[in-house]
Parts: structure tokens; sequence; C-alpha cells
């Protein structure tokens, strides 16, 4: 059984082994509160001094990432350096960010993130910065650890997160705030499994004509629902911080109904 360095003392669940799945990787799964997911085991380790670009695809066979030298930052402090560069149209996949993680993965354009696991999130798990047509995908993968964002959206585009796994997090979605330039932004959020504790899926901007769709939500360990769904703010290009204006569905912004949030 592989046990991860950074769970948290927190985490009270008890560690089932399972027996290897997929690729035949052997894997734990976290129950009682803790990640639902599956993770899996790393098959090597890389250490990067410094951000790796990722032109076309880039497919990790599931080996450990982790920043080192000038990139092994695992705090919140802003600025860091990510650990990956995306270009425009570039595909990440079976890949695990390991700790120190940075600022994670910088997508420019248009990206696909495939199959991508953080066990610690660092600054941010991935950060968005494509103009107002990009799109970016983010399928299957998990992040943990995040004791702020897990996806920070500074560009324009939409971004569809699906197939997901989420546990220990601040925010899993955030439109940028108080950006100095600002777009509309769209975020599309299904079948994906959310583990208390964490504050909030979903903040976006409703000034500048943000949406957020949810569907297939799962959350575990929450049983007093404290997660907050879908946040809306008033937001801002001057860099003071932003002013939240309310939560939860209202059919033009926040977009699900309570049979879109399934508790257990």
């Amino acid at each position: 059984m592989t046990v991860f360095k950074n769970l948290r003392k927190r985490w009270r669940a008890g560690i089932v082994a399972v027996a290897a799945v997929g690729l035949g990787l052997s894997a734990v799964v976290y129950t009682q509160g803790a990640s639902a997911a599956t993770w899996p085991s790393a098959t090597g380790t890389v250490k990067l001094t410094a951000s790796k670009a990722v032109s076309g695809t880039l497919d990790g066979g599931l080996k450990r990432y982790v920043g080192s030298g000038a990139l092994g930052g695992d705090s919140q402090e802003e600025g860091q350096d990510p650990l990956f560069v995306l270009a425009d149209g570039a595909v990440l996949k079976n890949v695990i960010i390991g700790s120190p993680a940075a600022d994670g993965v910088h997508c420019k354009g248009s990206c696909t993130i495939q199959n991508v696991w953080w066990e610690n999130v660092g600054e941010d798990a991935a950060t968005f910065k494509g103009g107002s047509s990009a799109k970016y995908t983010v399928t299957g993968g998990g992040a943990k650890s995040a004791s702020d964002k897990v996806f920070q959206h500074n560009g324009g585009g939409t971004l569809t997160i699906s197939s997901f796994d989420v546990s220990d997090f601040g925010k899993l979605y955030r439109s940028c705030g108080n950006c100095s330039t600002q777009y509309k932004r769209t975020v599309i959020v299904k079948n994906v499994t959310v583990a208390a504790p964490g504050k909030t899926l979903v903040g976006i901007n409703t000034n500048f004509g943000d949406t957020a769709t949810l569907s297939g939500i799962t959350i575990t360990g929450d049983s007093k629902k404290k997660i907050s769904i879908c946040d809306r703010f008033t937001g801002n290009k001057t860099g003071a911080e932003p002013t939240k204006t309310g939560s939860g569905p209202d059919g033009t912004f926040c977009k699900y109904t309570t049979a879109n949030i399934t508790y257990k």
C-alpha cells in the first residue's frame, strides 16, 4: 500500500488498500470524508529546476514531477513560477504533481489537462490565461491540500472540469476578481467528487457576465453543508478585494439546482 506523505493529520479516514487498476498500478482509497478517488502510484520522480514548456502532447507516464531549486516552493505565496507552461493547444496528461508544486500548470491558450493528479497544491493547481475564445479542458485526475484555489481563471474563454476529484481545499474554481484585464468567463463543472473540508466550489464575477453551470456534483463528509456551491462577486480591475454579492443558484449566473448536488 502506498501512503502519500502529504496527507494531513485531520484526515481521520481509514485507508484501505485496493487491487491494481487501469494500468496495473497500486492505489489507495480514502474514506470517511477524505478523498474517494483511486489515486495512482508514481512510476518515478522527475525534479524540475525551471518551468517545463509543453507544446503538442506531454504524456508523463504517471511520473511524479516536483519543483526543486528556484521551483522549490509549496506555499501560497503569489508570483511563483509554474512547473509546466502549456502553449496554445497543448495537452498534459498522465502526470502526478507532488510537493513542492510551486504554481502548478499555466495554460497560455486553449489546453487539455487529462488525468493529472496534484498531491499537495502549491499556489494554485492550474491557471488559465488564454483569450476570450480559449477553451480549456480538465478531465479526470484530482487535487488535494489546496489551502486556497485549485483552478484560477485569469484569462477569458471557457473552462470545463469533468470527472475530477477534489478534497481539503479552499476554492475549486475562481474567476479572477481583480485582474487588471477582465473577461466574461464561463465554467462548466460536471461529474465531480468533492470531499470536505472545503470552502467554495465556484466563485464568479456577475458584473463581467461570468456563468457557472454545475451538474453531477457529489459531496462527502459535509453533513452540515458548509461548502458553498457557487459564490457571486462584483469583480474589478484595480486589484482591490472583490465584493461578494450572493451565493446559490439563480438561474442566470449560477446555473444548477439542488438535484444537481448529492450529499453522502
